[in-house]
């Protein structure tokens, strides 16, 4: 029996690696579960230390989905005191995270060429259409994911738009009422001095 390719090797490597950080994602969800924090695909991943992708992966995106739907049934949970940072942090590391998954593509991309490329002459070609399919396959997925991952963005960039644009009004609005309370505090102006009646 031959050794197994680099490609092989590699593919195999990544796939005990995905198990392990699957079952960190579920053990994430069960204490998170039971916490008042509220659970987003951000916050599963940061959790888990993995990637933003893997929480959104066939397989895992259902489980996250579902911790999700039973802690809303459970009933609101108390907003976070500082709501806009928080936003604001969650949309500076989605975007870290796209910027990761896109260099982690190239990476594994350039790997599985070079792989590839080096075995080409000793490899079969159904074996090479099959490796080809399934590099194909996770580039599609990671593509997915990155969409996924920046329609997220976007929501969260509306969301601190909005709060930006009513803390201005907020603001706006309590220098308006300022204003008008020291001008109604300020003594009637001194009415005309009365005519000095006659000559002296």
């Amino acid at each position: 029996m031959t050794n197994p390719s680099r490609a092989e090797a590699m593919v195999a490597t990544r796939r005990a690696d995905s198990q392990v950080k699957r079952a960190r994602v579920g053990e994430a969800l069960d204490h998170m579960s039971r916490e008042p924090a509220p659970i987003t695909f951000a916050s599963v991943a940061r959790r888990a230390r993995v990637s933003t992708w893997l929480v959104y992966a066939p397989g895992v995106r259902e489980g996250v989905d579902a911790a999700r739907r039973r802690q809303a049934a459970a009933g609101p949970f108390p907003e976070p005191a500082q709501r806009p940072a928080g936003l604001t942090t969650d949309l500076a590391l989605a975007r870290e995270e796209i910027a990761r998954l896109r260099a982690e593509r190239d990476v594994q991309r350039r790997q599985l060429q070079l792989a590839l490329g080096a075995r080409v002459d000793d490899a079969a070609k159904v074996d090479l259409v099959r490796r080809v399919e399934e590099l194909n396959g996770h580039n599609r997925d990671l593509a997915a994911a990155l969409a996924r991952q920046q329609a997220e963005n976007t929501k969260l960039a509306a969301a601190i738009t909005e709060i930006e644009d009513d803390l201005a009004a907020a603001r706006t609005s309590l220098r308006r009422m300022i204003r008008d309370e020291n001008l109604s505090s300020q003594p009637a102006p001194a009415k005309a001095t009365r005519r000095r009646a006659g000559a002296t």
